[in-house]
């Protein structure tokens, strides 16, 4: 499951001089069989899946996990110029736009692009990056918790704010996790520009409980996650994904009949992740061809049973228990790149101010 956060310093990235010195070092080296891949810790591939790769192009394939989603993003900014690897794969749409404005990527035009869906390409004009999941940041609730109390799940964001629903959700910060500024775009692009920030305050004054990041969010807080019930959480509503039922099924001791927790499909933000090839990448050949292998039906097939999201490669097999316990979003909530890059930071900036302070 995407369990990606990021650093509050990524707030300020803009205005943070970005002045690391350059290195020789960092020129291509022609012949190098090693490609460095950096990504955030829920990169996942099968073994067989990635032992094919290297067989059929000869390169040998190293895994830098750099953290968190922001924090591998943030600290590939700061080393652009002498990059730790060739690749980075789990820039999503939510900070695109700061990988682009501070120059991470070189163009690359992926073998395979052409079977991407539209919808996802974000950057189809410069093909700085390209897109290789999506996923739906939702709302997830505890269904024994509902049904023990007749209570109907909430269905939207505005229901979340209604007195039934008092103290019931916990979210993460925004400004130190992807899911958590997923959900704050999510409502902005649900309640408007100016209407976001008094939803937020009516959810601040309905006792939603805020954490650092997913996993705390997800695997203490929350009720319906099977390491929540260890743990002792009592919030039987979380922000986390659509695909994360399917993962309580497969992952449990005992498969159940149906999933333990539900969406609430009325309060999803639609994610896109990319990879691309890093500026001054030491090894370009290599680069190019793992991304390409990102693109593949093969890795996209294996891809949703690893890291829990769908391909989006056109007419690639999404997994028999993603459609059976649970389904991506129909008519999740989206915002331009554009306006994403505009009013990002401010809105966190915003959002602390109002719902943490």
């Amino acid at each position: 499951m995407q369990n990606k956060t990021l650093v509050a310093v990524a707030v300020g990235l803009g205005v943070i001089g970005l002045s690391a010195c350059g290195s020789t070092d960092a020129k291509n080296t022609a012949g190098s069989k090693t490609v460095t891949l950096v990504s955030h810790d829920s990169w996942a591939v099968s073994k067989s899946v990635l032992k094919d790769f290297e067989k059929k192009t000869g390169y040998q394939v190293k895994v830098l996990k750099d953290g968190d989603a922001g924090q591998a993003v943030n600290k590939a900014i700061l080393t652009k110029d002498n990059p730790q690897g060739d690749v980075f794969f789990g820039v999503d749409n939510t900070l695109l736009s700061r990988a682009l404005d501070n120059g991470l990527f070189q163009p690359y035009t992926a073998k395979g692009l052409d079977k991407v869906g539209a919808p996802y390409q974000l950057d189809k004009d410069k093909h700085r990056v390209t897109p290789v999941d999506y996923g739906d940041i939702c709302v997830n609730y505890d269904k024994k918790y509902f049904a023990d109390h007749h209570l109907t799940p909430p269905q939207s964001f505005a229901d979340l704010a209604k007195p039934a629903y008092k103290n019931l959700l916990v979210t993460e910060n925004a400004a130190t996790s992807s899911p958590g500024l997923g959900f704050v775009l999510g409502s902005a692009a649900q309640f408007g520009d100016t209407g976001w920030q008094g939803y937020w305050k009516k959810l601040k004054a309905n006792g939603v409980k805020v954490v650092d990041g997913w996993e705390q969010a997800y695997y203490q807080e929350f009720s319906g996650s099977s390491e929540g019930r260890k743990a002792g959480g009592d919030r039987p509503l979380v922000v986390s994904y659509a695909s994360s039922p399917p993962a309580e099924v497969i992952y449990a001791k005992k498969r159940p009949s149906t999933a333990p927790t539900g969406v609430s499909y009325g309060t999803c933000f639609r994610q896109i992740e990319f990879a691309g090839l890093l500026s001054n990448a030491k090894n370009t050949k290599g680069a190019k061809a793992f991304i390409d292998f990102l693109v593949s039906r093969e890795f996209q097939e294996d891809m949703p049973l690893n890291m829990f999201v769908y391909p989006v490669v056109q007419g690639a097999k999404v997994p028999a228990e993603f459609t059976e316990y649970g389904k991506a979003a129909q008519h999740p909530e989206t915002m331009a790149p554009g306006k994403i890059a505009a009013n990002r930071d401010q809105w966190v900036k915003s959002w602390t101010s109002l719902v943490l302070k």
